[in-house]
């Protein structure tokens, strides 16, 4: 039970303090070098910690936690603002709607979902994730966030999932310039070929991308003259959580003061 305990702790330490090297952890713990770095290694071969992306040498978060977050997020004040709005959205719509929330840049997690009853329709397990630049949660969270962030992502490599991802950074900046002034982000097969996507972001007081809504269908029921229409709903619908999520905030996510 000592080492349970022990890696439980160095992965709540990671969290606090995350990216943190191996060294700033032997000085939290006042544990031998050796034995943290085996704590490390044993929660990153089970997927709960990772590498930094930018510096190998330093630990963060890994993928085993966001599969099991979503879990925890159903008692939050956002999961419970969400839930009855996507509800709604897909009466209205008879389509699926998800709840994803932002895993900094690394991508997006989903956290929530309420399915249609069509024969044939899209499926994200909670916990699934997904990549920044080519799905419509994704650009609806990018668009909204700061232009150092933007740029850190586009200075990477954009990965193609089809034909019709954008991995060009240029594109990628004035397809999000789009989806700001509009206020929703489509995705049309730039992801999963077959799937395509409407979504909206939920904002906090700042303007700051907590999450984002989704309408999610085949590419068999995608209908471009409707998009209009639906980005409308789905916007709204973001809208709505924002203001149950933040009584204060009115129109856009902005706090009244």
């Amino acid at each position: 039970m000592k080492s349970v305990t022990r890696s439980l702790r160095v992965l709540e330490a990671v969290a606090r303090h995350q990216p943190v090297t191996l060294g700033e952890l032997t000085k939290i713990f006042g544990l031998p070098k050796s034995t943290v770095q085996r704590t490390l290694v044993t929660l990153n071969e089970a997927g709960w910690l990772r590498a930094n992306r930018k510096d190998t040498t330093r630990w963060e978060i890994g993928a085993r936690v966001l599969a099991v977050r979503p879990a925890a997020l159903q008692g939050s004040s956002l999961f419970a603002a969400a839930r009855e709005p996507m509800i709604r959205l897909r009466d209205a719509l008879n389509e699926t709607i998800h709840l994803s929330v932002p895993d900094a840049l690394h991508g997006m997690v989903v956290v929530d979902r309420v399915d249609c009853d069509h024969a044939v329709r899209t499926f994200h397990a909670i916990g699934d994730t997904s990549p920044l630049h080519a799905t419509a949660a994704g650009n609806a969270v990018l668009a909204h966030l700061g232009k150092s962030e933007i740029d850190e992502v586009t200075a990477g490599t954009l990965e193609g999932y089809g034909e019709e991802t954008i991995t060009d950074p240029g594109q990628l900046r004035a397809e999000l310039h789009r989806v700001r002034e509009r206020g929703y982000a489509v995705n049309h097969n730039q992801y999963l070929q077959g799937v395509c996507a409407i979504a909206a972001p939920v904002l906090d007081g700042e303007g700051t991308p907590l999450a984002a809504v989704a309408v999610s269908l085949p590419d068999s029921r995608f209908e471009p003259g409707r998009l209009p229409e639906l980005g409308r709903l789905v916007a709204e619908t973001a809208a709505e959580i924002t203001a149950r999520h933040l009584p204060d905030a009115g129109p856009g996510g902005s706090v009244r003061g």
